[in-house]
């Protein structure tokens, strides 16, 4: 029980960093108050999750896991290309419905991968996937 929970912590905490990256990546094109603040309110929401997540990781003697290198490198890429071509909300949030979606997807694997995890790890990958549903329904606005 306690790998699969320490392996699924190990994916949220890679997701909620990679949630924050991309917030960040993008902040500063956001043109649109009501935009801005929707985005700075959803990563506030994924920096309190990350320590929560990192709070259990430690319980578990664990120090968490950094994205895949490789899903970052393409994900700035990603974003610097549509950034080069189209700075608009509707981009921003063109780039920030993608990303949830891809981490919905993935989380929800990994919830199905790790299924001996533990009811709190649990959680927690439940509370990142209402996040990122949450934001990716808040992007339909500006697209």
């Amino acid at each position: 029980m306690e790998n699969d929970s320490v392996k699924l912590l190990r994916e949220c905490d890679a997701g909620v960093q990679m949630g924050v990256d991309s917030i960040t990546d993008v902040l500063d094109d956001v043109r649109s108050d009501e935009l801005k603040t929707c985005l700075n309110n959803c990563k506030s929401e994924h920096e309190r999750l990350r320590d929560e997540i990192q709070a259990e990781l430690q319980n578990y003697g664990d120090d968490g896991k950094a994205p895949n290198p490789m899903a970052k490198g393409m994900s700035k890429l990603k974003t610097g290309m549509h950034m080069a071509v189209d700075k608009s909300d509707a981009s921003i949030a063109d780039l920030m419905t993608d990303g949830c979606n891809m981490g919905i997807k993935s989380l929800s694997r990994y919830l199905n991968q790790y299924a001996a995890a533990d009811n709190r790890s649990k959680a927690l990958a439940g509370k990142l996937i209402s996040i990122e549903e949450q934001l990716c329904a808040d992007m339909r606005g500006y697209l």
